[in-house]
Formats: structure tokens, C-alpha cells, sequence
């Protein structure tokens, strides 16, 4: 089979595994990465640097480093988290996605010299090329509230109907839409549904380019519910959910067995292709990589 070209939205834990996944089978993989995130050391930067989070890059690049003793030695040594002084719980990598972009005047080539480094061999991308704050409407008992804040979002009380940027119009790397208009195959997910998925799908430019595809996009619906996002979802939801921000996918895939389980009406209401396939991993919570791998390709391949 031919080795497809394939791009990866979204960001923390679920990017990282998504594209441990479609590594196994791809020629060329971007991973388009959510720069929204204002907690913890990424917070405490973009309170004095006007440029993208760099949180969950620096955890894609991590992800993907090879297998060198050297890349091995970097990688451990910008996942490094201080513990003392005014840096405790900074991460060395953070500060040095901050410094090259000083240094390189741009936060896209920054993040493509720091993966150099780490024999990276894929395209990691931001999102947006400056700052952004996700927005979200949340159902409280005392009507509609709105929540500013990626990691207030995240840790919402209150059900959370729609996310949106403060910024109308961010600056997308021409790299990130060009990935998206020319990949046979574009990946959604799993991970965080409003904090980190619709945080990529919320672009304006990157949610055009999704929509003016017709084939090959593939939503990979979580295991489980999130506390503070998604409490009580299922499949249907999840789907609703992307329909709702204007996010068209051509295929959802699920595990029948996990408690989101499987769409019961998307399959015909909105054409949405169905694939159920057992990917969970051993704990029940994580997908396998192994596992979804061949599932993912096997739909690229499809003719």
C-alpha cells in the first residue's frame, strides 16, 4: 500500500497520540497544534510574550523526537520542569520555544529548529502564529455564562455549549492550510473536544479549509466522558458538537465498547461513515496507537 500524506489537529495528550499512530503508516505527517493554552508555564508566559502558547507544541515535538541517543538526551532535557526559585514550573522547553522565537523573529521557524534538533522528521505547526484566547458559552442554573480561558474551560463546572477566539482573525501559518488542502487524509481528535480539537477547528481559516475538502477527514472520537467538558457525552454528542462549529467530517472512528460508544443517528442524518473498531488501550482510558494506526490506515488507502 501507498504511504498517504497526513495531517493531525488538536493538541496535548490526544495529538501525541494520534500521531504515535499515524507514524506507523504515513509518508508525510503534519500536526497542526492548538496554541491556546493559558495555564500553567504557558500562562505565566503570555502574561508579558504576545506570541502562541507553547505548551502543546513543545509536547508534540517531544512525541516525535527520534530514537538517537543524543535526540533521546535533548528530549529529556526539555521536558525538564524547575522546581526552585522564580523558573519553578517553567519547562526548559517552553523557554527555549520563547528564545528562538526572539531569536528567529518567528514562533513557526522556531518550532521547526527546535524539531530539528530532535531529529523530528515530521511538520509540527501552529495553529496561529500569535496569540489567542479561547472563549466558551457555558449553561449554568442561572442561564448562559461566558468563560474566557483555555484552562477555565477546561475546568468548567457548568456544561459548555460552543468555544470560539477572542481574536476574528488570527494569522495562520500558509503552511498549515496548504497541509490541510493537499494531505489524503486529515485526523481530528481524539483529545480534549472543546479545549483542544474545536480550539484548531475555531481558526476561521483552518475550519474554511476543512470544509472546502470532500473526502478524507476523520474525526477519532475519546473513550470517555471529560469531567469539565464533556460529562455525559456520547458519540452523537461529539459529532453534534463538531456540526454545530461548522466542522465537517467525513468518517468517525469509536470503539462500540467504551462509554462514549458508537454514533446510533449520525451514521445516515449527516452521511458520516461509522468505523467501530476496538482501539482502546489495556487501562480503557488511552487509545492504542498500534490499533488505531490500522484502523486510520486503512481508510486512507481506501480507494
Amino acid at each position: 500500500m501507498s504511504r498517504p500524506s497526513v495531517v493531525a489537529l488538536g493538541g496535548g495528550h490526544g495529538l501525541a497520540v494520534t500521531l504515535s499512530a499515524v507514524t506507523r503508516y504515513a509518508g508525510q505527517v503534519t500536526a497542526v497544534v492548538s496554541v491556546a493554552d493559558d495555564g500553567g508555564s504557558s500562562g505565566r508566559l503570555r502574561a508579558f510574550w504576545p506570541g502562541p502558547a507553547p505548551g502543546d507544541v513543545r509536547r508534540c515535538l517531544l512525541s516525535l523526537a527520534g530514537d538517537g541517543s543524543l535526540e533521546k538526551l535533548w528530549a529529556q532535557v526539555l521536558d525538564y520542569r524547575f522546581t526552585h526559585g522564580e523558573l519553578a514550573g517553567h519547562s526548559l522547553g517552553n523557554l527555549v520555544l520563547l528564545g528562538l522565537s526572539e531569536v528567529t523573529g518567528d514562533f513557526a521557524t522556531a518550532t521547526a529548529e527546535l524539531g530539528r534538533l530532535l531529529g523530528v522528521t515530521a511538520r509540527v505547526l501552529p495553529a496561529t502564529l500569535g496569540a489567542t484566547e479561547l472563549c466558551a458559552e457555558t449553561e449554568t442554573t442561572g442561564g448562559i455564562a461566558e468563560v474566557h480561558g483555555q484552562a477555565k474551560v477546561t475546568h468548567s463546572l457548568a456544561p459548555v455549549r460552543r468555544v470560539w477566539l477572542q481574536q476574528p482573525i488570527p494569522p495562520v501559518p500558509a503552511e498549515v492550510l496548504a497541509a490541510i488542502d493537499s494531505a489524503d487524509q486529515v485526523v481530528l481528535g481524539p483529545g480534549s473536544l472543546f479545549t483542544s480539537v474545536l480550539a484548531v477547528c475555531a481558526v476561521p481559516a483552518i475550519r474554511r479549509a476543512l470544509a472546502e475538502r470532500r473526502d478524507g477527514r476523520v474525526y477519532v472520537c475519546n473513550l470517555s466522558p471529560q469531567d469539565g467538558e464533556t460529562a455525559g457525552f456520547d458519540a452523537d454528542d461529539h459529532l453534534e458538537a463538531l456540526a454545530a462549529h461548522g466542522v465537517e467530517v467525513d468518517t468517525v472512528v469509536c470503539d462500540p465498547a467504551t462509554k462514549v460508544g458508537a454514533p446510533s443517528r449520525w451514521g445516515g442524518a449527516r452521511r458520516v461513515g461509522v468505523v467501530t473498531s476496538s482501539v482502546a488501550g489495556a487501562d480503557g482510558h488511552s487509545h492504542n496507537p498500534a490499533f488505531l494506526a490500522e484502523v486510520l490506515h486503512a481508510l486512507a488507502n481506501r480507494p
